[in-house]
């Protein structure tokens, strides 16, 4: 399937911003949570393993977050955001499949404490645009 098709009928949630690196940001709640789209987890393929920081970790913005594996890849999860973990994910720890079947949902990867010099990220129909490219 081309990649403008696959943007085409993806789940690009609206109330949401994204980076070019496939991650999804709620900044609407306290702490933000953050995980990977749908087109990045269809990209992977079945994911099967998460490993996730520690709370009280911190990041910045470029950082690698997580490393998502699958039968394909183990491939990081790069933040567009920094601040301080406060909470992960055990459900996706435990069941790593959550994240392929509600990336939105109950497949989000952590909740963190935004500083607040929150960078520029993607709208919904500018992050469309990048996957059709």
């Amino acid at each position: 399937m081309a990649q403008e098709e696959q943007a085409d009928r993806l789940d690009i949630p609206r109330h949401l911003q994204y980076s070019e690196d496939h991650v999804w940001v709620d900044d609407s709640v306290e702490p933000a949570i953050l995980g990977i789209t749908e087109y990045a987890a269809e990209q992977m393929g079945d994911i099967v393993f998460v490993d996730l920081p520690q709370v009280g970790t911190r990041v910045e913005a470029g950082d690698e977050l997580v490393q998502v594996e699958s039968a394909k890849a183990v491939e990081p999860v790069i933040s567009p955001v920094a601040g301080t973990i406060k909470y992960v994910n055990h459900e996706a720890e435990d069941d790593a499949a959550i994240i392929n079947d509600d990336p939105y949902g109950e497949g989000w990867l952590v909740k963190i404490e935004l500083d607040d010099d929150v960078p520029e990220l993607l709208s919904a129909d500018e992050y469309a645009a990048v996957i059709r490219k």
